[in-house]
């Protein structure tokens, strides 16, 4: 992991460490209490598939927990989580200081619980030729500069470009690290999920798109980028430049013995990191 994203780490742990616990709705009832316990997850696609595979377990370690998981994107997640209508936000992003200076306003307190490691892959159709591409090939096709696989050595084809909406956290870290913030053409198509962008590059050989590394497998290709091949272990390690953490929020530190802190702290027990593993992405004990 680079130095980066190890002091992101190591903030959300110190966070977490020092916040005092924080009631927060019917999802902080204790997990072996009597009753119904409801526990509403929204938010990010590309957490999504972890927090799924979390819930399966929960549902049968804890059958008075009904678990709820919505997957709309980031953003969505953060205002679901600032509104009261979650308990828990699942964000492929930090969450904007403008949500969160709108969460302090509301009285919302977001604590963030880094879950595992991500590298967003830049994928083409696997009959397309090309295997690699720098970040800036990359940025000058998000740009409409470069339109035709035959300008970068491929075959004459028009480049059918992807991108995720700009709601999503994974457009998010793609437009800061790969676009460096610049606006990417009017001719870019875009989906508001992972699965959706998976797609459309798996169906449409012209296509370039971008998605985590637990939406890659042999229906697309995931390119070398800078040289770098996007791998569990690359991504642990920080060689690969589209490289970030993954995200659940809540509000304020969960109490201990609650259903939601058992949740947001699975990913460190070793069925949580099987899980996390199993699903694509890079457990935090990886690095």
């Amino acid at each position: 992991m680079n130095k980066r994203w190890q002091c992101v780490v190591k903030f959300v742990a110190m966070v977490g460490l020092f916040l005092l616990p924080c009631e927060a709705g019917a999802g902080e009832k204790s997990s072996s209490g009597a009753g119904k316990v409801k526990l509403q997850i929204e938010g990010s696609t590309t957490v999504g598939p972890i927090a799924d595979a979390f819930a399966e377990v929960f549902s049968k370690k804890y059958p008075n927990v009904s678990i709820t998981v919505k997957k709309t994107g980031s953003g969505d997640g953060a205002a679901a989580l600032i509104d009261g209508r979650c308990d828990i936000a699942t964000m492929s992003r930090f969450m904007k200081l403008k949500a969160f200076k709108k969460a302090i306003d509301r009285g919302v307190m977001p604590v963030a619980h880094v879950v595992a490691m991500d590298g967003v892959c830049v994928i083409v159709h696997p009959s397309n030729p090309i295997s690699a591409l720098t970040s800036r090939q990359v940025r000058e096709i998000y740009k409409g500069k470069i339109t035709n696989w035959k300008q970068l050595g491929g075959p004459d084809m028009k480049i059918v470009v992807i991108s995720r909406d700009s709601s999503s956290g994974t457009y998010e870290t793609f437009h800061k690290l790969v676009m460096k913030k610049q606006k990417m053409t009017s001719s870019v198509e875009y989906v508001s999920s992972n699965p959706q962008a998976y797609a459309r590059v798996k169906t449409t050989p012209g296509a370039i798109g971008y998605v985590g590394l637990g939406f890659v497998d042999k229906n697309v290709k995931a390119l070398k980028i800078d040289g770098v091949l996007p791998t569990r272990e690359t991504i642990a390690t920080g060689k690969y430049p589209i490289s970030r953490p993954l995200f659940m929020f809540t509000n304020g530190y969960p109490r201990l013995g609650s259903i939601v802190h058992a949740f947001v702290t699975f990913h460190l027990t070793e069925r949580g990191q099987e899980i996390i593993e199993a699903k694509g992405f890079v457990p935090l004990t990886n690095y």
